[in-house]
């Protein structure tokens, strides 16, 4: 098992799905964990729950779209733990669906601000407290749709596209000082969001997990291990990379 004992973890849309999980993760491995969403009663919750289990754990409620909210969060998580080793970028939203003449200027911004603008923001502060530190990891929180396309989720799939991208560049940037920084790529996850397309209709429901030729959806921890293994310094030569988390989704190409 990882032993990230006396190391701090921040992870942001943690008030349910795979920030829960993540967060979970994180704290059965030892590390202190900072669980931030805009959701106050479900970050509370799984707060709750690592404390539970024994874990360390508080919540900070952050709006990963506006800059001095990020920016009171890390500010907030040093204050409260000496420091960030670790964070996972997971905060976002899939959008309305709808063809690209249709989509209105509000819903695509909507989807940018909260999707990308929220990694930019959080990486824009974290880096510096890691490099504080020696160094530290960020994993972004990607999907199969950063690296192919669907029709319908225009501003979706952007924006995921350009996690990865900035990702990469990010990780250029600091690759001789310490930081890693990966993108992370699901398929359809047993979440809230996948929940809510499958319910739209038993095809819907059928279509989705036929995508995986694995069978089946992938559960919130699943997705957590990874991201925790990639903390970890088991990945110590990664950086850069998109790890693909799909059940072989991909492999339909």
């Amino acid at each position: 098992m990882t032993d990230m004992a006396g190391k701090v973890a921040l992870v942001t849309g943690a008030a349910g799905g795979l920030g829960r999980a993540t967060a979970q993760a994180f704290a059965a491995a030892g590390a202190s964990v900072v669980v931030a969403d805009i959701v106050t009663a479900g970050g509370k919750d799984t707060v709750e729950l690592i404390l539970g289990a024994g874990g360390e754990a508080t919540f900070v409620e952050c709006d990963v779209t506006v800059e001095s909210s990020v920016r009171a969060l890390v500010a907030t998580t040093v204050a409260t733990y000496g420091g960030l080793d670790y964070a996972y970028n997971n905060s976002g939203i899939e959008g309305h669906p709808a063809p690209v003449a249709e989509m209105t200027d509000a819903e695509f911004r909507r989807v940018m601000d909260v999707n990308l603008f929220g990694v930019f923001y959080c990486m824009k502060y974290e880096v510096p407290e890691m490099l504080k530190r020696g160094g530290g990891v960020i994993v972004n929180c990607s999907s199969t749709a950063g690296l192919r396309g669907y029709a319908g989720m225009t501003p979706y799939v952007a924006s995921k596209h350009a996690v990865a991208g900035i990702t990469k560049a990010a990780a250029l940037e600091y690759a001789t000082q310490g930081i890693r920084i990966v993108s992370i790529h699901p398929a359809a996850i047993a979440t809230d969001m996948v929940a809510r397309a499958m319910a739209e209709s038993p095809d819907m429901a059928a279509a989705i997990e036929s995508m995986h030729p694995i069978g089946r959806v992938g559960e919130p921890r699943e997705i957590a291990n990874v991201v925790v293994f990639l903390c970890s310094d088991g990945a110590s030569f990664m950086t850069g990379s998109q790890i693909v988390v799909d059940g072989g989704a991909l492999c339909h190409g």
